[in-house]
């Protein structure tokens, strides 16, 4: 009998730690709404250079603003003011974690001498385009608020870049033999 119970009560608590596991799985896989797809995480992580990284993030910024352009002028028919809002909030995104990335090499004095280049340049765009789509004015009221933090995320991380253009370590110089 005592056998019976012991070998119970291991099989209960066995359920009940795989319940505990699965639905911790779950949980974990529900929360990760990254504004990066697998796909280009992996290109981040695989990146060698802080550079090669901000080149990726600039890029993915960019093509999450030109989704955003074409969701405005091409509504889709379910979910388009979620879409408009999911696609400046990951510009944003990208755009922050390129600044990021940027001060990082900075403090670390890393060569990132061409990421801060790209992120002046490439923002500076960017930045009219947010400006010109907040003046149209084109259902404004839907994603108001993200527009506004994100010409104030790209303001940020251009006066950073300017910054960051004065602190970084200057470029190696080569001897003449």
């Amino acid at each position: 009998m005592r056998f019976l119970v012991a070998n119970t009560l291991a099989r209960l608590t066995l359920a009940l730690s795989l319940s505990a596991a699965v639905s911790g799985i779950a949980a974990a896989q529900a929360v990760e709404k990254d504004y990066l797809s697998a796909v280009e995480a992996d290109k981040i992580r695989d990146a060698e250079t802080p550079n090669e990284k901000i080149k990726l993030l600039m890029q993915f910024a960019d093509d999450r603003l030109k989704k955003f352009q074409y969701e405005l002028e091409h509504p889709s028919q379910n979910n388009h003011t979620q879409m408009l809002n999911y696609l400046m909030n990951a510009y944003v995104g990208c755009v922050d974690d390129a600044a990021d990335l940027m001060q990082e090499g900075v403090e670390k004095q890393q060569n990132v001498r061409a990421g801060i280049d790209l992120i002046a340049g490439k923002n500076k765009e960017f930045l009219e385009i947010l400006k010109k789509i907040q003046a149209e004015g084109k259902e404004i009221e839907v994603y108001k608020e993200n527009i506004e933090d994100a010409i104030e995320g790209t303001q940020d991380a251009i006066n950073d870049a300017e910054k960051a253009k004065k602190n970084v370590a200057p470029p190696p110089v080569r001897r003449k033999s």
